[in-house]
């Protein structure tokens, strides 16, 4: 396995161990071949680890070693999956020094009426704050916290868990909305 130049990042998300068990942690350094994650609980050496990490996604690997406060993790991802990643990680860990943007495909906007809510597809109905939208997704202060790829309705609008963060959830929407519609029609409480 090549080995990757580790950066420097906080990464918020939370992972399972092999036992299901489900905790918050913080990636304080990762490459696209491994990470050292500040965890409650470590679990032992060779553990399998499931981590979803705010602006990374899903990884996995095994527990290396050991460490004051948490563990070293290996990341086993495709070619693709690692390109990508170290993508991601450059962008994370160089946007503060050199002032770079939100990494965004489309603006975001505050809505006028930031209430809304938010339907599971067992029809559990929880009301939400929505903090930013975009064509193709939003920010929601939420409650509860939907598993990743959970498919949502959010208003009138189909969408899927993406990320988690502090206060509640980024959700996709299926299909990019005209901004309007989005703002004017979909957001209302049904």
């Amino acid at each position: 396995m090549p080995r990757f130049q580790r950066v420097k990042v906080s990464i918020l998300g939370r992972y399972m161990l092999a036992d299901r068990s489900e905790f918050p942690c913080q990636i304080l350094e990762m490459s696209p071949g491994d990470a050292v994650v500040i965890a409650p609980v470590a679990g032992t050496v060779s553990t399998r680890v499931i981590a979803y990490l705010d602006h990374i996604g899903r990884i996995e690997g095994d527990i290396t070693s050991l460490i004051d406060g948490g563990f070293k993790m290996d990341v086993v991802a495709s070619p693709r999956k690692r390109e990508k990643m170290a993508a991601q990680l450059t962008w994370l860990a160089n946007k503060d020094i050199l002032n770079l943007p939100e990494d965004r495909r489309h603006e975001r906007v505050v809505p006028d009426n930031r209430h809304s809510t938010v339907v599971l597809d067992d029809g559990r109905r929880y009301n939400c704050k929505i903090i930013d939208i975009s064509l193709s997704g939003a920010a929601i202060e939420l409650a509860v916290r939907p598993a990743m790829n959970t498919p949502v309705t959010l208003g009138r609008m189909r969408a899927r868990v993406i990320r988690h963060f502090q206060d509640g959830v980024a959700v996709e929407f299926v299909s990019a909305q005209e901004m309007m519609t989005v703002v004017q029609q979909n957001l209302r409480i049904n």
